[in-house]
């Protein structure tokens, strides 16, 4: 299996069997993203940084990206970041299933997107199911928050520090909670430019 048979396998949403050609490839992968991001977490040039993040992904990165390491990654080759985005310090981004950031969002310390989940019975419990996360333009996802498998996020939107997003979140909802529930809407109303 190669890399663009291996995404089409998770974007199309198949599971991954323990041990299949598809399970090995994810771990073969891990070793080159663990090489990667281990060279980014020591560096702390921007331009570096960006350079490294653009080998993990496989995709360009614009001059407004920034990250501050450390981040971690067992994959990377199914991350898309669009213009303005910035991840702060201690985030992991369990990525095989699909992670897209849209322009201008902010990532904060030790967020976790998870784009995996293990299968419930436990004779395939070593078995994975892919969905992606996607996030759109301007959104705030808070310190410590974790963001599941097969989640979208509307842009604007606020996901509070510490929250556990399980399901979608509308347009400039501010979310918060585990698991994380409709606060209020932002200050701007839905639909009016940001």
């Amino acid at each position: 299996m190669d890399l663009q048979g291996f995404l089409e396998h998770m974007d199309d949403g198949r599971r991954v069997t323990g041990g299949s050609e598809a399970h090995r490839f994810m771990s073969a992968a891990a070793y080159e993203a663990m090489e990667l991001t281990q060279r980014l977490n020591a560096s702390c040039d921007p331009e570096e940084i960006r350079a490294l993040f653009a080998r993990i992904t496989g995709k360009p990165v614009g001059r407004t990206f920034s990250l501050f390491p450390p981040f971690y990654t067992d994959f990377g080759k199914n991350i898309t970041v669009e213009d303005g985005v910035f991840i702060n310090s201690g985030c992991h981004f369990q990525d095989q299933g699909g992670i897209v950031i849209g322009a201008g969002s902010l990532i904060g310390h030790n967020v976790v997107l998870a784009t995996l989940n293990h299968a419930m019975d436990p004779e395939h419990r070593g078995d994975m199911e892919p969905a992606p996360i996607r996030i759109g333009q301007k959104v705030w996802i808070g310190a410590n928050a974790t963001v599941c498998p097969g989640v979208t996020i509307g842009n604007g939107a606020v996901v509070a520090a510490g929250a556990v997003v399980t399901k979608d979140v509308p347009e400039c909802a501010v979310v918060g909670g585990v698991p994380a529930k409709l606060i209020r809407y932002a200050v701007w109303e839905k639909g009016q430019s940001m």
